[in-house]
């Protein structure tokens, strides 16, 4: 899958605008079959640069987690009850959820509490309500995207040839305190989800 992955990335990579929508709509793609989406969002910061990388990203797990939010809610919900039933950390996520619903959502997104794949479908069987699950998604999901599209940029930038050293340098240390930041707040939010009793105190995640 991983070959695939770049096989595509080298294909859109001259299509322009329409290459944003299918790569957008490939990450969205890889959400619901439950594929691990870290090439695609390196890549989309070595192949597109910061900002449009970030938005192709967002845009495309935004999508993702929506597809599959509402198919657990609808199509796949009994399949997704077996596969939650013995979980002891869904079960204390959706009774956090029926007290606070999309905080929840939000500090997840924020926090790799959950698998990003497994938990998409997972929230589909809670109470909270789509236009707010989408939404504290996407905007939880903003600090870890910048910081790894971030990544990806640099990594680029850096092996071009294009820039001095010092700008490479602060190129490459721009990339570590964006995850340096996104690592605390990732610290923060789990935190706060442990004291909502998602998360046992002693967990490792």
């Amino acid at each position: 899958m991983q070959e695939l992955l770049r096989s595509f990335q080298g294909w859109v990579t001259g299509l322009g605008p329409l290459g944003w929508v299918l790569y957008a709509l490939v990450y969205a793609v890889c959400c619901v079959l439950f594929v691990p989406g870290s090439i695609l969002t390196l890549g989309a910061g070595a192949l597109y640069g910061l900002w449009t990388g970030t938005a192709i990203v967002l845009a495309g797990a935004t999508l993702g987690a929506t597809l599959s939010f509402l198919l657990a809610k609808s199509v796949l919900r009994k399949k997704i009850e077996r596969m939650t039933a013995a979980n002891a950390k869904f079960a204390a996520l959706d009774r956090a959820i029926a007290k606070e619903g999309a905080k929840i959502v939000f500090l997840i997104r924020l926090s790799p509490v959950f698998p990003f794949t497994y938990i998409n479908y997972a929230f589909g069987l809670t109470g909270v309500g789509t236009a707010p699950y989408v939404l504290a998604s996407f905007v939880g999901m903003i600090p870890g995207t910048f910081a790894y599209v971030y990544l990806g940029a640099a990594a680029v930038t850096a092996a071009s040839g294009q820039m001095d050293a010092t700008k490479k340098a602060l190129q490459i240390g721009g990339a570590v305190v964006a995850l340096a930041v996104t690592i605390f707040v990732a610290r923060v939010a789990t935190k706060a989800i442990r004291t909502a009793g998602v998360v046992a105190k002693n967990s490792s995640t």
